[in-house]
């Protein structure tokens, strides 16, 4: 059953029969609004949406980044699948695996961060989310609609940070501006 968050809700990562997850898939979707064209006609256009996952230690320090430039933490537990240029197709566009059992232990949040790397604000973008699915299961735990359309091109998602023994996810939706994550950290920094 999945939770359907909303702006700042917090979701608990344990499963319902005790236990944690031990691996999970942030996925990320779009689509591109068409654009308007001469006589009022719908052109269809391409918007590049890029996920990042962005690793802090306890001090609010990143310590690692993930994202269409290093698909790959440095150990190993974060691993992005590939950069999808259009958010065409059905589905998670593009795709973040954690193994949450090999994030370092001073690893205390991973932040999920979304920008238009072609520079479109929102207002060009439809039917966007991410959501949050256990990997050993497949079954889909969180939700998070970005919606809220607006001239901002890029939104920190959400976090998923160390709740005792645990995970638990925060959903944030905070607009930014930035073609690249390194431009949205003093926003991501108010969430830590």
């Amino acid at each position: 059953m999945s939770i359907s968050l909303q702006k700042g809700q917090k979701v608990s990562l344990t499963k319902a029969g005790g236990g944690g997850l031990t691996r999970v898939r942030m996925g990320l979707g779009w689509d591109a609004a068409p654009r308007k064209g001469l006589f009022g006609r719908s052109r269809p256009q391409s918007i590049d949406l890029d996920a990042s996952c962005l690793l802090f230690d306890a001090a609010g320090n990143l310590v690692d980044s993930v994202w269409f430039r290093q698909l790959r933490s440095k150990d190993g537990s974060v691993l992005h699948t590939g950069d999808n240029l259009t958010g065409e197709g059905e589905g998670d566009d593009e795709v973040i695996n954690v193994d949450l059992t090999a994030v370092p232990a001073n690893i205390t949040q991973l932040v999920f961060t979304v920008n238009s790397f072609t520079g479109q604000d929102f207002s060009q973008i439809q039917n966007a989310f991410c959501r949050l699915v256990d990997e050993t299961t497949g079954q889909e735990i969180a939700r998070y609609e970005l919606s809220g359309s607006g001239r901002h091109n890029a939104q920190i998602m959400a976090k998923v940070s160390r709740d005792g023994g645990g995970w638990a996810m925060t959903a944030i939706g905070a607009a930014a501006t930035g073609r690249t994550f390194q431009h949205l950290l003093p926003v991501v920094a108010a969430h830590l």
